[in-house]
């Protein structure tokens, strides 16, 4: 069998790599080709060019090297026709991998599968209509997905999200990582996750710092704990020494540690995103706030489709999550959630547990899944 894959960030590089791993479980032999980055290419994948060159696909970013990836676009599709794969299998970044599929379907039979569905549930949901000229089956990460892939003409198999196959720490590693911390066995552990784009922390950071101060009020043998992306790790550093709330900042880098950090939590603020998946994985309660500049705010607020933008509150159809929006992130409203949370986590534990199952936890690895699905599309 002959694949040609692309990913164009790190997120496609890890599902890209256990869908080739999922395919060796089921007893594929596989000549690969494509991009890719080192999770792939230690899967046996030669990448073509370095993926890095397509991480930066934001409107700011792509205007300087919009030549330079046209050319790659051309040199990826020219690839892909002389390979003459069996599947050409594009993963997330739509701005460079659905030209190229648009490029091989004018020129060939091949078939195209997407893994990651477009989220026209939340915004812009002509995307669907519009990808399904180009793509033949998507592998979609939500069980609700499939049915508006498929109202568009294109197949879609539900394989579930990789937040379920990630490893949470063990009750003895909590128990170590809060034995570190000299906390009480009653004294809560406060976790802030304010971002992992600098323009996020910048905007979210000193938000958050009030709400704990206001938590630390009411709990003053708490524990505020900041883990900071490697990105943005330095500046983390920065603002949170202008917080009055005292905080101790680790480094997420370190998987064992953000692992414990995370499942020893008691509550966590946390800027709205896939963050809230992790949190649901590690049974951590959690308070969701963002905040944009007032034309994103104008704009998005007209697009959005959904009254919620936390995913643990789609997937589990329930609304248990508190989330304080563009206007409504105030320290005042984030740090009274947080203390009701810590109060009663009961309907959010319910919300996780009922996430997680739905996402696939308990069944089969969504690498193997991918695969599986990967083979009956073709």
């Amino acid at each position: 069998m002959k694949v040609f894959v692309i990913a164009g960030e790190p997120s496609g590089d890890a599902l890209g790599a256990a869908l080739m791993d999922g395919l060796a479980t089921l007893g594929q032999q596989v000549d690969y080709q494509g991009i890719g980055g080192p999770l792939m290419q230690a899967q046996g994948l030669t990448s073509q060019f370095p993926m890095s060159e397509l991480s930066l696909m934001g409107i700011a970013e792509i205007l300087p090297k919009y030549m330079h990836l046209k050319r790659r676009i051309r040199e990826t599709v020219d690839a892909v026709l002389a390979a003459q794969p069996d599947v050409l299998l594009t993963i997330d970044s739509p701005d460079f991998c659905l030209r190229v599929a648009k490029a091989v379907k004018a020129q060939s039979t091949i078939r195209t599968v997407h893994y990651v569905a477009p989220t026209v549930w939340a915004w812009r949901p002509k995307r669907a209509a519009k990808m399904a000229g180009v793509i033949d089956h998507v592998l979609a990460l939500f069980p609700f997905e499939p049915p508006l892939m498929q109202a568009e003409g294109m197949g879609c198999d539900f394989v579930g999200h990789p937040v379920v196959a990630q490893p949470v720490a063990t009750p003895e590693q909590v128990q170590s990582f809060r034995a570190s911390l000299n906390l009480s066995p009653d004294a809560p552990l406060v976790l802030a996750l304010p971002g992992s784009r600098r323009s996020e922390v910048s905007r979210l950071a000193p938000i958050f710092g009030q709400a704990c101060r206001d938590i630390l009020d009411a709990h003053p043998n708490a524990q505020v704990i900041v883990p900071a992306a490697p990105s943005v790790a330095a500046l983390v550093q920065e603002v949170t020494q202008t917080w009055s709330a005292p905080v101790c900042v680790v480094d997420s880098a370190d998987a064992a540690m953000k692992r414990a950090a995370f499942g020893a939590a008691d509550v966590a603020l946390a800027a709205s995103g896939t963050v809230s998946l992790e949190l649901a994985a590690a049974d951590t309660p959690m308070v969701i706030a963002y905040d944009m500049n007032w034309i994103s705010r104008q704009i998005i607020g007209r697009m959005l489709l959904v009254d919620t933008v936390t995913l643990v509150n789609l997937v589990s159809e329930t609304r248990a999550v508190p989330e304080y929006i563009g206007p409504d992130c105030q320290p005042a409203q984030i740090s009274a959630a947080a203390l009701r949370v810590l109060a009663d986590p009961t309907a959010q534990h319910d919300a996780m547990a009922k996430t997680m199952k739905a996402l696939g936890r308990g069944g089969q690895a969504p690498g193997v899944r991918a695969a599986q699905a990967l083979l009956n599309a073709v």
